[in-house]
């Protein structure tokens, strides 16, 4: 018999996997870039060699700062109590046996330059007025050491512990403590003082400890501290802290021209197709770097005249006095084709047609509505005989806002018509009216109306009352109403204001930001680090060099590529404990994001992982909210909030961090209105006083209703022409309980963009 023979169609089985993932490829395999498999011990010396590398390039960057090579040290000098004497300090570090001294005293900033070849180090110390906290925080963003003076009894009085707030919240360089005049108490009071300081300075400075300023030996002491100190970084742009300025006018204008900064470039390499931002008064373009010759070189020659052998003149090398005589050395200058232009917003183009900020000609509607309907709720409606839309639009917030203010003011009018009825017994005192002419009446009733709203929002959160003088369905037709805050739709480009089409947005800012960085740590093109530079700076005003002269310091900072252009920030802050006074959104603040100063009308916002986050009327105390304003594209940064006194002192309400730029971060306002149930059945009620017309209901009825106790219902008819309506719930209602609706809407920012750059000159801030 002949065997069994399988046809061309015979099923093929795939052979068994033996092993495990036999045949399964490796991601190293499947990538460009084929790395080799290291042994343990490779590994090892990999990262030792690493590590070595790291370890090395610190060390480089230590010995250059106060080098020959690098800039000089700067030093920060901040007293932080009224006893401590800033000259006596400087007299003590002016120490001729230890180098040589340059003073500079322009205006009211005192600074001087400590070269001491024996330690091979050159120091820059500079000092600000205690009361100006505007210099004092633009001084420490470029100081690599912050030196603060302490009274030995006290610490630290108010005004200098308001001024560590600042600095804490703004961020610290390395910081050295010093204590002033103990020497000055008993000998069996030393030993308790300096106990006694060191236990309150454990609080703020832990693990730090206090050193002596009282005599040269001392000095020296502190010196030695401050050059074998261990840095900070946190340099990601170059900057450039002025030593001099000089103003060239133009011909056409002399209030502007050409300003020539000179000073040692930090930070990072500059580049002078950068734009380069001066503090305190805006961007500019940089088309010249020359190269002049150091005025603080570390080791001059001396040469002693033959008339007096006591008295030196210190000149430079050779090479130098030569350069001197010789025009200056041009380092670079301007390339047109690689500058960074000044362009701050983007100009729209009309014919794009996703954009979603279309003129005014062109959004006319001609489409028939019913009276009061919105632009969004026109789209979903027929074309029907009625009337024309577009009257309840002139109807807004702020009128409704006014009028809250207006009924509030009228109430505590009554209140203090009844209150002067009453008769009291007051005793006689002669300073009484001394006192009330310092009193601001105006500004003292501005803040119980805000101490009012303020209260009202805590207990009614986002309440609002229904006019009988205006319909709800006009009142409220920019609003609509969401089965969910948290998952129901919302298309962030949708209605939006005209004013976004003029601001920049970033596809995916985090991957940009990266980018960047990555672009600086490779760039080395431009002025190197600790070279004495000046810088040609294209029409500057001519108030910049007046500020200069009177002795605020002039400085400069070489912006990130689009940190000139305009977008939307968000800010996560929180409000600090000494200021308790309420903060209303939409008001005028004063901002410190990272080297910026600028003032705006920011909203306040829920911090959530949510797509939409709900506006806050009030910057709270208890929790971090989230701060939107339009200003200039940031890095990663800290941020500090001021407000503006009636009295024009600042104080700090708030401090943060920069969260992202994104125009598309939708801040949704809601308003609830609220009703009483007047009859209630089962798993029915009448409500009343939410409405006072029977077509606000009608036009209400698709919203979901809410009560206080956690019911949810909807309309299901009105009854009668006067607002009552008929609900049903889902349980029932309780006599006590409160209907409520929801309804929302988007807030855009209320002002264009940051309304001007805060001078270094403005008043000082209050400190108390």
């Amino acid at each position: 018999m002949a065997a069994h023979r399988s046809g061309p169609l015979k099923q093929q089985n795939k052979a068994h996997k033996g092993g495990r993932d036999r045949g399964r490829l490796a991601p190293k395999t499947l990538s460009k870039k084929v790395r080799k498999d290291l042994s343990r011990v490779d590994q090892r010396h990999r990262a030792s060699q690493l590590r070595k590398q790291k370890k090395e390039a610190v060390l480089t960057e230590k010995r250059q700062l106060g080098s020959k090579d690098g800039p000089p040290h700067q030093v920060l000098v901040v007293p932080l109590h009224d006893r401590i004497s800033l000259p006596e300090a400087f007299r003590l570090l002016q120490d001729r046996d230890t180098g040589t001294v340059h003073l500079n005293e322009r205006g009211s900033t005192h600074s001087f330059m400590l070269l001491c070849p024996r330690l091979k180090r050159r120091w820059f110390f500079t000092s600000a007025r205690p009361g100006d906290l505007h210099t004092v925080l633009d001084m420490a963003k470029v100081a690599d050491t912050i030196l603060f003076l302490l009274d030995p009894l006290e610490g630290w009085d108010s005004t200098g512990d308001y001024c560590l707030s600042c600095l804490f919240a703004q961020g610290l360089p390395t910081y050295t403590l010093a204590v002033q005049g103990i020497s000055s108490l008993p000998l069996k009071k030393q030993v308790d003082a300096r106990k006694k300081l060191s236990k309150a300075a454990e609080k703020r400075f832990p693990e730090d400890k206090l050193l002596l300023l009282d005599t040269q030996q001392e000095a020296g002491m502190l010196l030695r501290q401050l050059a074998n100190q261990k840095q900070r970084h946190r340099d990601r742009c170059a900057y450039l802290f002025a030593h001099a300025a000089d103003f060239v006018p133009s011909e056409e204008n002399d209030l502007m021209g050409t300003l020539k900064i000179s000073g040692y470039v930090r930070g990072q390499a500059l580049n002078v197709n950068s734009v380069l931002h001066i503090i305190g008064h805006g961007d500019f373009q940089v088309k010249q770097i020359d190269a002049p010759v150091d005025p603080f070189p570390l080791n001059p020659r001396v040469i002693r005249t033959s008339k007096d052998s006591g008295t030196a003149m210190e000149i430079c090398s050779a090479d130098a006095v030569a350069d001197t005589e010789e025009d200056l050395k041009v380092l670079m200058k301007a390339d047109p084709d690689r500058q960074a232009s000044l362009q701050t917003e983007v100009i729209p183009d009309p014919m794009e047609g996703e954009q979603t900020w279309p003129t005014e000609e062109y959004s006319k509607v001609v489409k028939k509505v019913p009276k009061g309907t919105s632009s969004y709720q026109a789209e979903w409606i027929l074309d029907e005989d009625g009337e024309s839309g577009g009257e309840g639009d002139e109807y807004d917030d702020t009128e409704h806002e006014n009028f809250m203010e207006e009924e509030s003011q009228d109430e505590g009018n009554e209140e203090e018509e009844e209150e002067e009825c009453e008769t009291m017994t007051i005793g006689e005192s002669v300073r009484d009216d001394l006192y009330d002419e310092k009193v601001d009446e105006e500004a003292e009733e501005k803040m119980l109306e805000k101490y009012k709203q303020e209260r009202l929002e805590e207990m009614f959160p986002d309440e609002v009352d229904t006019h009988r003088d205006v319909a709800a369905r006009i009142r409220f037709q920019k609003y609509r109403g969401l089965k969910s805050f948290r998952t129901s739709p919302w298309d962030p480009k949708e209605n939006l204001p005209q004013d976004y089409a003029w601001t920049f947005q970033f596809q995916n800012f985090i991957n940009t930001r990266r980018r960047i960085f990555k672009e600086i740590e490779e760039e080395v093109e431009g002025a190197e680090v600790g070279w004495y530079v000046t810088l040609h700076v294209s029409e500057v005003p001519f108030s910049v060099v007046e500020h200069f002269k009177r002795g605020t310091p002039l400085i400069a900072f070489l912006l990130l590529p689009h940190e000139q252009k305009m977008s939307v920030l968000n800010m996560v802050v929180s409000r600090h404990p000494g200021n308790t006074e309420p903060v209303k959104a939409k008001e005028d603040l004063i901002f410190h994001c990272g080297f910026r100063r600028f003032r705006a009308s920011p909203l306040f916002s829920q911090h959530t992982a949510a797509d939409k986050h709900k506006f806050q009327r009030f910057l709270t105390a208890d929790t971090a909210l989230v701060v939107t304003v339009y200003a200039p594209i940031t890095s990663p940064a800290s941020v500090l909030l001021f407000k503006q006194n009636s009295n024009g002192m600042h104080s700090l309400i708030a401090t943060g961090h920069l969260l992202s730029v994104d125009p598309d971060r939708m801040v949704i306002k809601r308003d609830v209105l609220s009703g009483h149930p007047f009859k209630i059945f089962t798993k029915t009620a009448v409500a009343r006083y939410m409405f006072f017309n029977r077509e606000d209901v009608l036009w209400f009825k698709p919203v979901e209703l809410r009560t206080k106790w956690g019911r949810r219902g909807h309309i299901k008819e009105p009854l009668g022409t006067h607002g009552h309506m008929k609900c049903s719930f889902d349980g029932k209602l309780k006599s006590q309980d409160t209907v409520l609706m929801n309804l929302y809407k988007r807030v855009p920012e209320p002002v264009p963009w940051v309304k001007s750059e805060i001078s270094s000159t403005v008043p000082e801030m209050d400190m108390k």
